[in-house]
């Protein structure tokens, strides 16, 4: 009696998530798919339903941010960055969907690695006078982390308020006791989603991606940096982590930080009284950008779309930086075309990653790019963590999104979209350095003749493609 009462509640929720499905899907192929795991794997389907395949944007599971969201309120003096016809529809599109007008009256500073990025920081850190806010995907124990515990110590008898804000996943490693001496010495901290049992299905899967750093509302950090020591002394099967931070003075700070506060309420439920902030007009050189905030709750994929709208325009050249380039179907049909269109797209990428399912699948998707004439760059030492794009020598985009699903649908990320001619070029120099000293692969007939059981593995991880 108990057998067919269990199989019946089985069929009524997996009809309940059909109904769901045929009322909120998004893409036929995606709807179509989770149909066929949920009639034909037997429970399974139905919990990597509940884990991946709902959809956040129907169902504002994060209603909090909408209750505390003011980024229709920001104002920032009038500026037009000097772009061609079709690089202005990516501001204009930037504009519609994350709230962030371009800003001009800001002076950047590209940082690369660690050394000279928590160089900065430090100095950066040590000069705040009313507040300092911090927000990070993983925060480890380390050296890194013991010299920030004693700016704190030193910042707090001053006066200053600190926040510390870390993924529940991302930094599962900090420990009670570090915790417990942020608390004593009166730091604030909050965890965003963390994990708990009651609440597994509904935030294993939306992770807060997320790397800043704001003092005073007026030195902003952000970028793929974490803290990790693995920055200073690298990790002994990768070796050293290389990556691209970005220290910004000037209005787009002010955004960065509603962005964390808005973030942070999310995940303490406390609110900031930002009456006292003030957006500062860098007085040096002006330097035009857009801060795009994404995440699972957004109205579109907004990441998603913004990417693929520089991929789109691009006419002479695109560069990318990025270890975990999995492309959905619209980012390698735009890269497939825009290779095809006689654009220079050149990928760089470690020649291993951090985790080997993800590394297959990476390189699932060479043969597609070797194919339409797309030149990939692995590069030998140590770890390559950077998200960089470079289009035209019109934008550079530094932040901290990979060209994955779940960067692009899933995670809460935080990119700096630049419009800077100077920027560009130095970058370009940059990326073209790193590829001089890279193994390319750009022969197609070579490629394919790789073992047919790398191609079965890569195959298989492919599979797998949308969850990574």
């Amino acid at each position: 009696m108990v057998i067919p009462i269990i199989i019946a509640i089985y069929i009524l929720i997996a009809l309940i998530m059909v109904v769901s499905l045929l009322l909120n899907g998004v893409r036929p192929s995606k709807t179509l798919a989770w149909l066929l795991a949920i009639f034909t794997i037997p429970v399974g389907g139905v919990l990597l339903y509940l884990l991946f395949g709902r959809n956040r944007r129907k169902s504002k599971l994060f209603t909090q941010k909408l209750k505390f969201s003011f980024r229709d309120a920001l104002t920032y003096a009038a500026c037009r960055p000097e772009l061609t016809q079709n690089k202005r529809k990516i501001a204009r599109l930037i504009t519609s969907t994350a709230k962030c007008p371009v800003t001009c009256a800001n002076n950047l500073t590209l940082l690369k690695d660690g050394k000279i990025t928590f160089e900065s920081i430090f100095q950066a850190l040590e000069a705040a006078e009313d507040h300092i806010h911090l927000q990070y995907y993983i925060f480890e124990e380390g050296v890194l982390a013991d010299r920030l515990l004693q700016i704190f110590e030193r910042k707090i008898a001053q006066n200053v308020t600190i926040r510390l804000l870390y993924d529940g996943i991302g930094s599962y490693s900090l420990s009670k006791k570090y915790l417990k001496s942020l608390k004593k010495m009166g730091v604030e901290t909050a965890q965003f989603l963390p994990f708990r049992f009651g609440r597994f299905l509904s935030s294993l899967n939306y992770r807060n991606h997320r790397k800043i750093i704001v003092v005073d509302n007026k030195v902003g950090f952000t970028g793929g940096i974490n803290i990790s020591d693995k920055y200073l002394k690298g990790d002994p099967s990768l070796g050293k982590w290389h990556d691209t931070h970005l220290k910004v003075e000037g209005e787009a700070v002010d955004f960065l930080n509603r962005t964390f506060i808005i973030d942070w309420y999310l995940a303490s439920g406390k609110e900031v009284d930002i009456s006292s902030f003030n957006i500062t007009m860098d007085e040096g050189p002006k330097t035009a950008l857009q801060i795009v905030p994404s995440g699972p709750d957004d109205d579109f994929d907004v990441m998603e779309q913004v990417y693929f709208s520089i991929i789109n325009s691009a006419e002479k050249y695109l560069y990318i930086v990025n270890p975990y380039i999995i492309p959905n179907h619209a980012i390698l049909q735009g890269l497939v075309t825009a290779a095809l269109s006689g654009v220079d797209v050149r990928l760089l990428m470690s020649t291993t990653t951090d985790i080997k399912l993800v590394d297959w699948c990476v390189r699932a998707y060479y043969e597609s790019y070797l194919k339409a004439g797309i030149k990939i760059y692995l590069h030998p030492e140590g770890f390559l963590h950077s998200k960089v794009m470079l289009c035209d020598d019109e934008i550079a985009s530094i932040g901290t999104a990979n060209l994955d699903n779940r960067s692009l649908q899933q995670n809460y990320e935080a990119q700096a979209f630049v419009y800077d001619q100077q920027l560009c070029q130095q970058m370009k120099a940059d990326f073209l350095e790193d590829c001089a000293k890279s193994e390319m692969l750009a022969d197609y007939e070579q490629y394919k003749q790789r073992p047919w059981i790398n191609k079965l593995i890569e195959g298989f991880a492919k599979l797998l493609s949308p969850l990574l």
